[in-house]
């Protein structure tokens, strides 16, 4: 990807960690815009550019995306505070850590919390799933896309089609934080209701912003709520109005939002979808560096899962490190593994 700024970043170690990962310059040089309003006729159309590219990413066009000061994390809190009731009921596909915290988020907004856990290194099985829906009725049912304390891709699609064919009524949610704009998601094809996902990792920002996208079904499951939604920062009767307003060119305030880092945000969401690299080809480069570095017999961060965190190391492999092969991230990763791999085995056998 050409630098079309001129600015550069200083010399630093290789972020390949499942986020944050590496920024391209450009990005950071549009998070150092000048202070602006975020009311101002300057940043109004940034703003609902973003909205609009967003839904580009994830394929769809009835979605309506929220982009929110926070973390990954507070996508979580969107879901459980705006569509599940106290007392209602919620599968949770677990396949790793996220699993276990996204049921815990649930429950603390009174949802009564079902998980189906599958054996670490696995995805939970479709038999499972079709059986747990024909025993209850669920509110929603939960994925986590890609874990990244076991390294899990599930078959989202399948769990969709699932969904669909035995509990129509039930909304499908993903917890893409790992996978949007990193593996393949098509939203209103697949007939998905949330994905939700964060900055830092495939959308290729800094980390600050919780994007999330819902769909009309979504929208409508909230808006037909009994009791008040229970978040007052994550509640979308104070967030849906101010990104409508924003997308058809007019300024709304709840909370102010991080002007520079939605320039940012900006900066690499034409990237991802203006840029000659179709969202395709982009899905493909990610699965050809993940292959790259599994046929270097490379299994970096620390282990996250708790029965295996001493077991192994994660690396990430997203967004410019995978996109952009000119940087030669993957070859240097796979070049230091190399070495340090058989240095750490000598000084173990050592000890």
């Amino acid at each position: 990807m050409a630098n079309t700024t001129g600015f550069k970043q200083e010399p630093h170690k290789l972020l390949v960690i499942p986020g944050p990962i590496e920024v391209h310059d450009d990005v950071l040089y549009a998070n150092a815009h000048y202070s602006v309003s975020h009311v101002s006729p300057d940043f109004i159309p940034v703003f609902g550019d973003c909205i609009r590219m967003v839904r580009d990413v994830l394929f769809t066009q009835g979605g309506q995306p929220f982009i929110i000061a926070g973390s990954g994390t507070l996508g979580w809190d969107q879901v459980a505070s705006n569509l599940v009731e106290n007392g209602e009921k919620a599968l949770v596909l677990h396949s790793g850590y996220f699993g276990d915290s996204f049921a815990d988020c649930l429950e603390t907004y009174g949802a009564v919390v079902t998980q189906i856990k599958a054996p670490v290194g696995s995805a939970v099985g479709m038999d499972e799933l079709r059986s747990a829906l024909q025993r209850e009725n669920f509110k929603i049912v939960t994925v986590t896309h890609v874990d990244t304390s076991t390294g899990v891709l599930s078959n989202v699609k399948a769990v969709a089609e699932t969904v669909r064919e035995v509990s129509p009524d039930t909304l499908v949610i993903v917890d893409g934080v790992c996978s949007v704009a990193s593996e393949e998601i098509k939203f209103d094809e697949w007939g998905l209701d949330i994905v939700l996902t964060a900055s830092q990792k495939g959308l290729g920002t800094p980390p600050g912003l919780s994007i999330l996208v819902a769909s009309p079904r979504a929208i409508k499951a909230y808006e037909q709520r009994k009791s008040p939604v229970s978040s007052y920062y994550a509640s979308w009767k104070r967030w849906l109005p101010i990104m409508k307003a924003y997308e058809a060119g007019t300024a709304s305030y709840f909370a102010t939002p991080p002007v520079n880092l939605i320039h940012a945000f900006h900066e690499s969401l034409k990237q991802i979808t203006r840029s000659s690299t179709s969202m395709d080809e982009r899905i493909r480069r990610h699965q050809e560096s993940s292959r790259r570095v599994k046929d270097a017999n490379i299994v970096v961060a620390g282990g996250l899962h708790k029965d295996i965190k001493d077991k192994y190391f994660r690396i990430g492999h997203m967004g410019i490190t995978a996109v952009d092969s000119s940087r030669g991230d993957i070859d240097q990763i796979i070049a230091a593994l190399k070495t340090a791999i058989p240095e750490a085995k000598g000084n173990a056998s050592e000890q």
